[in-house]
């Protein structure tokens, strides 16, 4: 009956085949010889035929042609990486089941042609993580903080809140010492106004533990800051002061002594197209793969996580929601990948 299918090819790329044609307006001219091998084959139950528009979503290429050619050419790490908009690849990323099928009721079934904004897609799972992703400190860009009136070898346990929206998570112990490490953007010589964070004699809150305040810096031959030294305020465990007085910045951390070494993954769009499937006529698709796709970062983990396992999801605070990686993560090499960034631009567009 279909002579241009090859029979000896496993019965799933058969199924593909037809289904690919059957699922898309590339189907509908064809539905009148469908319709005849229907009545000729006599079947009971005739199967429901609904032609809709192939999904097309911004800054993503759909096409399995292309797809292929990434995979082939080792553009990507192969169908399963986790900036390829297929299931699997998705999967490695992060995304639950859920978060994709609220995707799906969100856009609906459509036969018109359209665009939709991933950003809608990453507005589904960042809703869902929100609510159930535990929050951790990881260090992506580390420096070194000091703390020079904390005594040398005194390691406290500060008590921090699990999830902030679900109080049945509870909490969870973390360790702290003098030599901390903090985000390196945490801290600027010569901040512009209104810089909330650590500054020169500024003061900031640890989050969870202290004030402190920066006293002086060390730097390298290149005039990089190597060593932020600060002093801190016995009395303002937990953000309270006998004088009352308040600091508008609150900064995570993660002991330098406890910390574990992780490879973060920084997923971002594959294309900097917003249509890459339709590129200016002379110019090359490929032009526009994105080189920061995947920006790979040695950061510096709080040491709950070297127990992480492949279900669990986890709010970096201040930086995104990552999961293990199903591939490459081993023990005593762990590797996150960032599934979403805090920031939600498509609720910005709505309103």
């Amino acid at each position: 009956i279909y002579p241009m299918y090859d029979f000896a090819h496993p019965l799933s790329d058969w199924i593909e085949g037809i289904t690919h044609s059957i699922c898309t307006l590339e189907f509908e001219a064809h539905r009148p010889l469908y319709d005849w091998f229907l009545i000729e084959l006599g079947l009971d139950n005739r199967p429901q035929q609904i032609e809709f528009a192939r999904l097309n979503l911004t800054y993503t290429m759909m096409s399995k042609r292309k797809l292929l050619e990434l995979v082939e050419t080792k553009a990507v790490m192969g169908w399963n990486d986790p900036r390829m908009p297929t299931v699997c690849g998705y999967r490695r990323r992060g995304f639950t089941p859920s978060s994709i099928r609220e995707f799906c009721d969100r856009i609906g079934v459509s036969k018109a042609d359209s665009m939709v904004d991933v950003n809608l897609l990453y507005f589904c799972i960042r809703e869902e993580l929100n609510k159930t992703a535990n929050r951790v400190m990881a260090v992506i860009d580390p420096v070194k903080l000091v703390i020079d009136n904390w005594e040398d070898g005194k390691v406290e346990m500060i008590k921090v809140e699990n999830n902030p929206n679900d109080p049945a998570a509870g909490t969870r112990e973390v360790p702290f010492g003098k030599e901390l490490y903090i985000e390196a953007d945490d801290f600027m010589e010569e901040p512009p106004k209104k810089y909330f964070r650590l500054k020169p004699d500024g003061e900031v809150r640890l989050k969870g533990a202290y004030f402190v305040t920066c006293k002086s810096v060390e730097k390298d031959a290149n005039g990089k800051v190597t060593v932020i030294h600060c002093e801190y305020d016995p009395q303002s465990k937990g953000g309270e002061t006998p004088d009352g007085r308040k600091v508008k910045g609150t900064i995570h951390w993660v002991s330098a002594a406890h910390a574990v070494d992780a490879e973060v993954r920084l997923i971002n769009n594959l294309f900097t197209l917003e249509d890459p499937a339709a590129v200016p006529e002379g110019e090359d698709w490929h032009d526009y793969l994105n080189p920061e796709s995947m920006v790979i970062k040695q950061a510096k983990v709080e040491p709950s996580l070297a127990n992480a396992k492949l279900e669990d999801r986890f709010q970096f605070m201040r930086q995104g929601y990552f999961c293990l990686d199903s591939e490459d993560s081993k023990p005593g090499h762990l590797v996150f990948n960032r599934t979403v960034d805090l920031k939600d631009s498509f609720a910005k567009q709505v309103k």
